[in-house]
């Protein structure tokens, strides 16, 4: 046992055996399908705070030599027929590549790959001192002869494989020795078993440097057989909630939101799990997603605007969902084409959510929401910021029934976000939607809500923590009529869409005036009682 050859039990330890834990040991079943085989070589990426290590903690428990059988009973691995076979049978190095980052500098002959060499190889000849090595200061010689002494193949465990692109983006030369280090290392060797690498960013397209093209990603845009393993599901969730006494529907609004393909078109829903511990461990729901070289990017990336990012950004916010194009992004943090790849970036950075499916992008979650507020309040985006600002103002209003109030704040949103070309009836729902920004302390926002005879275009239904607050149906017209937006309502049966919903509902028409450049509000009060 080593500092990186098989490390022990100790990590995977902690894990289990704190106050909150959510058995993933199911994926071990997955690798030991592949272990051996033309498929084993998998790069994992995920955001921060999604697990990466806690998993890549639990492999090197589970593969390496050793006895931690204990560790894995009553877990879901226990219950696969591949687990015996498999169970502390291989020499594992795990290596954390954030730790060798910082102890190297970007000088010549003094980077990452060369600190990762020689405390490989320190491990190795403290295992192996009688072995005859043809070079024992090669690594990879030294391992093609410890295999061919021994027969025992060796699993590597790779976290954080990507730091060197997130941190050093204009060190391109040491990232191109870094990829040839592990493609020299990992590539056709008879002695790797499996490579399990994990980081925020996938494996493919470094330019001409390619060179891990063996690796199969699963990532957040595919995480392929992964998808169960890639966060909390809603079951998982529910039970933690049950167990804290807090409400579930609390817990999908903050932190769900991250929609990962299934076969048939279907998607899973995922919740950031570290954000969810925490909630459960405070008792309260907040956001937790504390500020980290992450933030920097999302911040950084709306101040440059790039290719019409922050119109964008506004709709997003405003609950749009945008269709990207994925395939251009060459999974660095500095080559950019379009504002397609900085929204893919954003989408493994955790910041997005994306379907699959529709080819769209979207912000998942209330946590993520007040992230890019942060974040454009951080990149001076005043103008949007007060538009968030005064939605208190116009939620009260619309309350209140302030129909000229509600049209004017409606047209001080459109003037602060006047960057979005208003043209058409989605720009208007845009600016609706994002005036309303306050509204998402109460309620849950609903755009194109199925109803009646047709689609309403926004929906507001009370949490169920705010039950004093009245339903909202808000429609929209663009050179037409607010009067006509509430006839609307009424004609095609919307409010009758609201089932098991009693109480007071506010009928919001709003109508802009291309002619005149104004916004005109229609209010009414219903009841329902069905």
């Amino acid at each position: 046992m080593g500092v990186y050859l098989n490390p022990g039990n100790e990590r995977f330890l902690e894990s289990v055996s704190s106050r909150i834990y959510v058995d993933k040991t199911g994926l071990i079943a997955y690798t030991n399908e592949v272990i051996g085989t033309r498929d084993k070589f998998l790069c994992v990426s995920r955001p921060r705070r999604f697990g990466k290590s806690m998993t890549a903690e639990m492999l090197a428990a589970y593969y390496g030599k050793g006895d931690s059988k204990h560790l894995f009973v009553g877990k879901a691995i226990e219950q696969d027929a591949s687990f015996e076979r498999h169970l502390n049978r291989y020499q594992v190095i795990m290596l954390n590549m954030q730790e060798f980052l910082s102890e190297s500098s970007l000088k010549e002959g003094d980077g990452m790959e060369c600190k990762v060499e020689k405390s490989v190889l320190w491990d190795l000849l403290e295992e192996y001192p009688d072995f005859r090595y043809f070079d024992s200061k090669s690594l990879v010689r030294t391992l093609q002869d410890i295999y061919t002494k021994t027969r025992t193949p060796f699993v590597f465990i790779i976290d954080e494989w990507d730091c060197i692109f997130r941190e050093q983006k204009g060190n391109r030369r040491g990232q191109e020795r870094y990829l040839d280090f592990l493609r020299n290392l990992l590539k056709d060797k008879p002695y790797v078993a499996l490579a399990y690498m994990t980081g925020i960013l996938p494996v493919k397209k470094y330019g001409t440097h390619s060179a891990l093209n063996m690796f199969d990603e699963y990532s957040m845009a595919n995480p392929r057989q992964l998808a169960v393993y890639t966060g909390f599901t809603q079951t998982e969730v529910e039970q933690l909630c049950r167990a804290h006494d807090l409400d579930a529907a609390e817990a999908k609004r903050w932190y769900d939101g991250y929609q990962l393909p299934l076969a048939g078109g279907k998607n899973l829903h995922i919740y950031n799990p570290r954000s969810v511990v925490s909630a459960m461990s405070a008792g309260l729901y907040d956001t937790y997603w504390n500020q980290t070289e992450t933030f920097e990017a999302l911040r950084d990336y709306i101040i440059m605007n790039y290719d019409g990012l922050k119109d964008t950004v506004i709709e997003l916010l405003a609950g749009v969902r945008k269709k990207i194009e994925t395939g251009t992004f060459t999974n660095d943090m500095a080559a950019f084409e379009s504002a397609d790849d900085v929204l893919t970036l954003f989408v493994h950075l955790g910041y997005l959510g994306y379907d699959f499916h529709e080819k769209e992008v979207f912000i998942p979650n209330l946590e993520i929401t007040m992230e890019f507020v942060n974040a454009i309040r951080s990149a001076g985006w005043d103008e949007v910021v007060e538009a968030v600002r005064v939605s208190d103002q116009l939620l009260e209003d619309t309350w209140n029934l302030k129909a000229d109030a509600v049209a004017a704040g409606i047209e001080k949103a459109h003037f602060e976000t006047s960057i979005l070309n208003y043209n058409d009836e989605n720009a208007l729902s845009c600016v609706v939607s994002l005036a309303y920004y306050s509204a998402r302390r109460y309620y849950t926002f609903v755009r194109e809500f199925p109803a009646g005879k047709g689609f309403a275009d926004l929906v507001f239904l009370p949490r169920s923590s705010c039950a004093d607050k009245p339903a909202m149906i808000v429609e929209l017209k663009w050179n037409g009529s607010s009067k006509g937006a509430i006839w609307q309502i009424k004609e095609r049966k919307y409010i009758e869409a609201l089932v098991g919903y009693k109480g007071d509902v506010l009928l919001v028409g709003i109508n802009y005036d291309k002619k005149s450049k104004k916004h005109v509000c229609s209010m009414e009060k219903a009841v329902l009682s069905f």
